[in-house]
Parts: structure tokens; sequence; C-alpha cells
């Protein structure tokens, strides 16, 4: 008997769902893209295919990821690339559903302000924050994804004077760091209190390599480190991207993917906590593919954040699926 290859057509097709509720709108605001013919292969056709894979997806948000890079000039400009080159691709979408890019800039950099503007002029219009990560992996040898921010960036004042900086200028802040760094970000997010910060992926809480037995007891203390963020105003939570190989959960190598009633198995206790810390209104659900489309479909993941939502009002629905995310980005 031949065993599917997770990740692939046939795989996928081992769990079909039909839409549940298939005209809630929903603002997807947090994915990546690749040139065509890139080494990671999601680009914007593969893209297409998810977005029109039957929920009703109207807006998108561009996540910075290190993609179509400048290879001349100096390093602080690399990721104009990046930018210019989903402010081209979004130009052509039809529908032009990628309404808003969250770039890559090194905010230390005394040129900052220069470099935003930059942004902002290759973005045709569409940048609306900055993601420099302060993710830095401990054992990176056990990640797919290892995090290579520098110890102590957060607490760095020309950092902190940075993210202060896209505050002024009405921009974002997105974080991506791991579940031991949460004291990290809280002291930065009360360091550039009139700045909003988004927190992804739950703080990522990890579960391979010498995380891989400590899950309940790692969820222990994520739950009081999510308690004591949700008291900073300026703090909004992205809700998803707890897929990823480095999570832990195994589906990624699976013989086959998970269900939506299985991935909610398995995760919905991540989920109802940080809803009922920040509230709807503080927090909007995201797909974080194609990293955590290594684990599940597009189709299945919505379908699970639908199925967990059932008891909710329709104005937290709104909030949750698109209301906070267009309110954040601007969209």
């Amino acid at each position: 008997m031949n065993v599917a290859t997770p990740g692939t057509d046939e795989w996928f097709a081992q769990v079909e769902e039909e839409v549940i509720d298939p005209d809630l709108a929903i603002v997807d605001p947090h994915h990546h893209l690749w040139p065509e013919g890139d080494q990671i292969p999601y680009g914007i056709a593969a893209l297409n295919l998810d977005l029109r894979s039957g929920h009703r997806i109207e807006k998108t948000v561009f996540i910075e990821c290190g993609a179509a890079y400048r290879t001349e000039g100096p390093a602080e400009y690399a990721s104009l690339g990046e930018t210019a080159f989903v402010a081209e691709v979004a130009s052509t979408q039809p529908g032009r559903v990628i309404s808003g890019i969250v770039a890559n800039v090194d905010l230390r950099l005394p040129t900052l302000s220069e470099l935003l503007d930059a942004h902002e002029a290759a973005s045709n219009g569409l940048l609306r924050g900055i993601r420099h990560a302060i993710a830095r992996a401990d054992h990176p040898e056990v990640l797919m994804i290892p995090g290579g921010a520098p110890t102590g960036l957060a607490s760095d004042p020309a950092f902190q004077a940075g993210v202060r900086r896209l505050g002024q200028l009405g921009l974002t802040y997105d974080s991506w760091h791991y579940h031991y760094q949460s004291s990290e970000f809280l002291d930065l997010a009360r360091a550039a209190p009139e700045t909003t910060m988004i927190i992804d992926h739950f703080g990522t809480p990890l579960g391979v390599g010498p995380y891989a037995d400590q899950r309940d007891a790692i969820f222990s203390r994520w739950q009081t480190d999510i308690t004591e963020l949700a008291k900073c105003e300026n703090v909004v939570a992205k809700v998803g991207g707890l897929a990823m190989p480095d999570n832990g959960f195994g589906w990624n190598s699976a013989p086959h993917p998970p269900s939506s009633d299985e991935f909610l198995h398995a995760q919905a206790r991540y989920y109802n906590h940080m809803i009922d810390t920040f509230g709807p209104n503080r927090c909007m659900f995201e797909s974080n593919f194609p990293v955590d489309r290594m684990s599940l479909s597009y189709r299945v993941l919505w379908n699970a954040f639908k199925k967990l939502t059932r008891g909710f009002s329709a104005s937290e629905r709104t909030a949750l699926f698109s209301g906070t995310a267009k309110r954040v980005y601007r969209l």
C-alpha cells in the first residue's frame, strides 16, 4: 500500500470537508509568498488556489519572509526587493486581495526613517507595518525554522526606539518569538505603549526536541504569560500559526492530515484562552500559510476556526474573522 507524501495533493485529498458558513467574510492577516520557481514553492498561483478553495477570503496581509531580496547595494536596503515584489504581484492579482504588506527593516538603524519612506514608496500604498522578529532559538538544531535574533534584542534601546517610531508613523509592529521569550515581549510592549503590537502565532509554544515532553507544563506557563500580556492595551493577538512543525503536533509527518475536528481536539485550549483573555476585538484568526500548510489544508483550517466560534455572537465572529484585522492593518 502506497502512503501519500505529506504536503502533496494526494495527502490532502485524504481529508475532504464541505466548506462551513461559506458566506462569512474573512480577512487573512498573515501569509507569505515567494516568486514563482523559488526554492519555496508558494507563489501567487499557489496562494490563489488556497484563496479560492471555498471560503470567502476578501482581503489578506502579506508578512515578510525573506523573499525576493535585492542582491546588490547596501544590505539595509535588500528587503526593499521583497516589498516591491509583493506590491507588483498585488497590483496584478485578480480582485487585488493582497491589501497590506508587513515588511522587514532593522529597527535599530539610524537610517530607519529613510528606510521606512523607501518601503512606503516601494509598497504602492500597501505598507502597514514592520516585523523585525525577536525570535531567538535556544536549540536551533531541533527546529525547522530557527529564529536567529541576537540575545537582548527586545531590550536594546535602539530597537525599542525603532518600535516607538513605528507607532508615531501609524505603523504596526509584528512580533514572532518563542514561548520562553514572553517576558521579553512584555517588556517591549510596555516600552512602546503607543505602538500597536501584534503577537504572532500564540508566541510559538514549542513542542519538539527538549520541549517534546513538556507540552502541559509549557501550556500552563503560557497561559499565565498570555494573561499578563493581555493587560497591555497596545497588544493585539493573531490566533493561528500553531500547526508549524516546530509546535510538535506531528501532522507534517503523519499518514494523513487532521480533520477540523482533530485539529480542534489538539489545539482548542490555546485558542479559547487567547480569545478569553484578549477578547474578540483584539484577536484575529490567521492562516500562516504556507508554513501551516505543512500540516493541513486552507479549507480545513478555516473550517476549524468556524467550528470553534459557533457559540459566539455575530459581532464577535465578525471581529475575529475580519474586523480586528481591518482595523489594526487599516484595510
